[in-house]
This record gives structure tokens, sequence and C-alpha cells, in this order.
């Protein structure tokens, strides 16, 4: 992947969580997500946990204060607003045949609200 299409992937990633489409995110099978939370690996495990906790994962909206890219990956950070509550955050993005294969995410979570856990089954 050159430049252009690894911005284009992250631009895809955001505006498909924007629209709530989590089912289409351009992620591949082996993809792998780390985060203060921990590290969920598989497509399949990322997006089942989403579908249980959508309340916390859909309805944000993204303001990118800056972003570099590469080839086969980037960083970028952003906040996420969803109501009234707001996420800061740092990530870097890895790629390969067009899909998203990691993603590395830096944020404080400090103490988390209980309507802000996310549960597991």
């Amino acid at each position: 992947m050159n430049t252009g299409e690894m911005k284009s992937l992250v631009e895809k990633w955001f505006s498909t969580w924007e629209k709530g489409e989590y089912e289409h995110l351009p992620i591949a099978e082996h993809f792998e997500h780390v985060s203060p939370f921990g590290t969920l690996t598989g497509k399949e495990v990322y997006l089942q946990l989403v579908r249980e906790n959508e309340g916390k994962f859909l309805g944000y909206h993204f303001e990118r204060h800056d972003a570099i890219y590469s080839k086969n990956r980037a960083c970028v950070r952003y906040t996420g607003t969803q109501g009234d509550f707001k996420l800061d955050v740092s990530e870097w993005y890895y790629a390969s045949d067009h899909l998203i294969d990691q993603i590395i995410a830096y944020y404080h979570i400090g103490e988390i609200r209980p309507d802000r856990l996310l549960q597991s089954s």
C-alpha cells in the first residue's frame, strides 16, 4: 500500500464508525486491537465485543487533530465525542492487503465510570 491508500483506509475506518456500520469495518480476519483495556485478537472477537456494548461504541463524532501516513501504517490523534463523554486518543494503524491488521490505541482511562464499563460473555 502507498501513503494515499493508507490514508483512504484510515478515513474509511472513521467514516464507518460514524455511520454506525461497524460490521463493515475494513479489518482483517486476524485483526488485533491493543488498548489500555487489553488485547483483542480476531475480527469476530472484536466485533462480538462491539455488538455486546453498542451503546459504548456507537454514536461518536471524531475530531481528528493530527495524522501521519506512510506505507502500511498511520498514526492519528483525535477526540471522540459521544454525548457528554469525550476521549482523547492516539492510535497507530498497521495494514496489509487494503485491510487494517492491527490498531494500538493510547489513551488515559483513569477511573472508569460504572456506565462506561465493558461487558463480555
